[in-house]
């Protein structure tokens, strides 16, 4: 691709600065390159996250989730804990992003939350790390930008050639100088590597991405000690036909399925970025008794039917046994009914866009959004009055500010015996309650913990059933 670029670049030079242009031409493509390189390597994440709609989570919305993210850090051997993002989408799909594992985070959507269980959620999650820690994102990011550089260049060129009247006076006057018979080879050499190196730099890129996805589920299943986890997972979200609308030609490269590109297709498209679903589950199916990465490519010949290597030479060296392990018997949100499973969906979707969850005395579970202002909410099911936990801690929040500043020991006395420390929970579902600093902490279906420590003031809540 690098080739593609400079041999662009110094005949689209010669043609636009005759007769010595060429090594102009070169520096002008690197420099273009060099500056989106810098604008994608220190803005690229946050530009990418905004654009995907995603949202950054507490540990209290999907507690699962964040075990299961820093699992996969330890077992990855990251330096730092991703930051965890939602999309707010019915579609499942995850995908990660980060120039440098210090720099990194981890999306799903709330569709991908509501249907996996823990086995599917971990190879998932481990698919995402593996990008991380073999600076796939960082390769893809460059790699990329590298793409549109060619097409950028080639764009310009061809655009001038046909609708700028300047240009055919400057390349009259190249033929003069340089001799009118090489300057029109040159511009023919041109106009070919315009219209030819983005198709082929497009090609290459395409084939180094489906590459990176093998190595990534290769990695996966090393780190999790469980393909068929895996494969389940895929199996679950390619199935699902939803559309995910805050995908583009930009990200969809990075989600673990591609989100823009029709499912059951069987023959290999070369214009994908990833590969077939139906291998990568039939190379995960097959991996039975061991998870190395030597295993990984043994299975991968198998279903292939050719013998070309994907793992890197360094992976196949790694010789170690590393035994697949039995299904685990935790189980997560996703294994749940249809109809549950949708009330989970709405429920998880509402939780990232900071709605809190308050049970009635009857049972009923209401859910209120973050701009309602009152102290109290009606319950539609029988009329009673249900305190709101932000109004009512903001009106605490001041108290308390009122009596540091008085010194009033009874008062704070009063209000210290208000702020529990104990959370008794009424159901199964999403619940909210307030911390005595004044944040709304929310539990979700999936919590299995003991206690929720408060991000705000460090407080620890023990939660009881």
């Amino acid at each position: 691709m690098g080739i593609c670029l400079v041999l662009l670049g110094y005949f689209v030079g010669a043609v636009f600065f005759p007769p010595d242009g060429g090594v102009a031409g070169i520096f002008i493509a690197l420099g273009a390159w060099f500056f989106m390189s810098l604008i994608s390597y220190f803005t690229g994440d946050s530009i990418i996250l905004a654009t995907s709609n995603a949202q950054e989570v507490s540990h209290d919305v999907h507690p699962q989730l964040f075990n299961i993210v820093e699992e996969m850090k330890i077992a990855a051997n990251l330096p730092v804990m991703p930051k965890v993002y939602v999309i707010d989408e019915a579609a499942p799909n995850a995908f990660a992003t980060g120039t440098r594992p210090e720099k990194s985070a981890v999306a799903v959507t709330a569709g991908l939350l509501s249907r996996l269980n823990r086995d599917e959620l971990q190879g998932v999650i481990a698919h995402e790390m593996s990008h991380i820690a073999n600076r796939d994102v960082l390769f893809m990011t460059f790699a990329g930008i590298l793409l549109g550089s060619i097409v950028l260049i080639s764009e310009v060129f061809l655009r001038s050639m046909w609708f700028s009247s300047r240009s055919s006076k400057r390349y009259r006057a190249g033929k003069k100088v340089a001799g009118g018979q090489a300057q029109l080879i040159i511009t023919a050499v041109a106009i070919a590597l315009a219209i030819l190196a983005p198709i082929v730099t497009r090609l290459l890129y395409f084939a180094i991405s489906r590459k990176r996805e093998y190595l990534a589920d290769a990695s996966a299943v090393r780190l999790t000690r469980y393909p068929q986890g895996l494969a389940s997972a895929l199996e679950k979200i390619s199935a699902v036909k939803l559309d995910l609308p805050s995908a583009n030609k930009v990200t969809a490269p990075m989600y673990i399925i591609n989100p823009l590109k029709k499912k059951g297709a069987r023959l290999l498209n070369l214009t994908s970025t990833h590969p077939p679903i139906y291998e990568r589950i039939g190379i995960l199916r097959s991996m039975i008794y061991r998870a190395n990465f030597l295993d990984y490519q043994k299975a991968y010949s198998r279903v292939k039917g050719e013998s070309s290597v994907i793992i890197p030479a360094s992976g196949l060296r790694q010789t170690e046994v590393i035994p697949v392990r039995k299904a685990s018997m935790e189980k997560g949100v996703g294994e749940t009914g249809k109809k549950k499973g949708v009330r989970e969906l709405v429920d998880l979707m509402r939780a990232v866009n900071k709605y809190a969850f308050l049970i009635c005395a009857c049972g009923l579970k209401i859910k209120v959004p973050p701009d309602f202002k009152k102290s109290k909410i009606s319950c539609p099911r029988c009329g009673r009055e249900v305190e709101v936990p932000l109004a009512e801690l903001a009106a605490l929040t001041a108290a308390a500010g009122a009596v540091t500043a008085g010194k009033d020991e009874k008062k704070d006395e009063q209000i210290s015996a208000r702020s529990q420390q104990v959370y008794m929970r009424k159901g199964k579902g999403w619940e909210s309650f307030s911390c005595s600093c004044g944040r709304l902490l929310q539990i979700s279906p999936a919590f299995r913990g003991s206690h929720i420590v408060c991000s705000t003031c460090g407080r620890r809540t023990v939660i009881k059933s």
